[in-house]
């Protein structure tokens, strides 16, 4: 039984601080408006959604008790919806729609709504502790570092210069900008508060005036915790080839923190039917891969690669690729890790410019593809994110 994508939807981001656009707005209501714009967009039948899966990284506060059964209350869609929760750090808004796409292949299931949130102004990112970073019982034999640390340890073994990672960072956000520019977002819908005046139209962190000279001025964010924390020089315990680690990742070359959900309808062909839907695409696999947690951010290309044999298709096979921009030196090295050009990822900007909200970022950018794709009028999408602890995650996706 194939797994259809019938659409995918996202909020526009909100800076992730006090100041941003979407601070006064609840993670939950985030969620419960796409699910609000989904039934509202096609008549949706709301019975014959059996399940809401929703990723979210920190699942305390606002965010906390099963928010994804909280949005399905609140939604309006009735006491039969069911919520679950999942947390895959940075992938988990991709592993929700891929557990989605296993229910519907399984046959257990025939409609699914799955997606992901994060409110960075309301929960801050890590505040729900954890024995990975915590325990020293934990992180010290698995030589634990933080991601910041592990993005500059990338660099410096891979030989990625500043030049290089603030240049991706400059083409992210005239990509992204020119996407605005162009109405290219087509699948993204506007915030409103309960009045229904609009609080935010637009993604608040693409920033059209940046250049190069200005993201050359930004202090490196690292170098402190790496050399003060001791952080340095355990990733060169671990990696004792690399000498030194460069220091070259700062705010204006890595992902922005931002608020937003997404969700995707995800559901086997009798549902399209029932629905009077067709289908945008089908999930043609999908792969989960660990590597080093170490180095940590360098599985997107091994997951990749697992993905496409999964599907008998090979890297030429994909017409577009989008890569959660966690950190710049992330997209340099899958991109020659697996060997696919630039103009061919990430072709509308990524998380270096429009942000990423951590459980909403791998359904946000599945949308992004496949709306892509149906602009260009092209076939296949590959999207892989990088995810802590030395994980990777890949999802394939296919026009019908």
């Amino acid at each position: 039984m194939e797994a259809y994508i019938f659409d995918a939807i996202r909020t526009v981001r909100g800076k992730g601080n006090k100041k941003g656009a979407l601070n006064g707005i609840t993670p939950t209501y985030l969620v419960a408006e796409l699910l609000k714009e989904l039934k509202q967009k096609h008549n949706l039948d709301p019975t014959l959604v059996e399940d809401l899966i929703l990723g979210c990284v920190t699942q305390i506060m606002d965010q906390g008790a099963n928010i994804a059964k909280t949005a399905a209350q609140q939604s309006g869609y009735g006491d039969h919806l069911c919520g679950v929760t999942l947390n895959r750090f940075c992938g988990s808004g991709l592993e929700a729609v891929n557990q989605a796409a296993a229910y519907v292949k399984s046959g257990f299931s025939e409609l699914i709504i799955a997606g992901g949130v994060e409110s960075m102004s309301r929960v801050a990112m890590g505040s729900d502790g954890g024995a990975l970073m915590m325990d020293p019982a934990v992180s010290l034999p698995g030589h634990i570092v933080p991601q910041g640390i592990s993005a500059d340890l990338i660099a410096s073994k891979y030989g990625f210069s500043r030049q290089d990672v603030d240049t991706f960072a400059y083409h992210s956000q005239m990509r992204a900008s020119q996407a605005e520019a162009e109405g290219r977002f087509t699948s993204r819908i506007t915030i409103r508060d309960i009045n229904g005046i609009p609080v935010l139209t637009t993604d608040e962190n693409i920033r059209p005036s940046t250049s190069l000279e200005a993201l050359a001025g930004l202090n490196p964010a690292f170098a402190m915790m790496g050399e003060m924390g001791g952080f340095d020089a355990v990733a060169i315990d671990r990696y004792p080839e690399v000498e030194f680690i460069n220091h070259i990742h700062h705010a204006g070359n890595s992902s922005a923190i931002v608020d937003g959900a997404a969700l995707a309808l995800v559901g086997s062909k009798a549902a399209g039917e029932k629905m009077g839907l067709k289908p945008r695409a089908r999930i043609r696999s999908l792969a989960v891969e660990g590597a080093d947690p170490t180095i940590m951010l360098t599985a997107p290309a091994p997951a990749s690669r697992k993905a496409l044999k999964k599907a008998g298709m090979n890297k030429n096979d994909i017409d577009l690729y989008e890569i959660n921009e966690a950190f710049a030196a992330v997209a340099l090295r899958f991109m020659d890790d697996l060997g696919v050009p630039h103009d061919k990822v990430n072709v509308n900007g990524g998380a270096i410019a429009l942000g990423h909200p951590l459980g909403a970022t791998g359904c946000m950018i599945l949308g992004t593809v496949l709306d892509e794709l149906e602009r260009q009028d092209k076939q296949t999408g590959l999207v892989t994110l990088c995810i802590g602890g030395g994980m990777g995650i890949a999802t394939i996706i296919e026009r019908v």
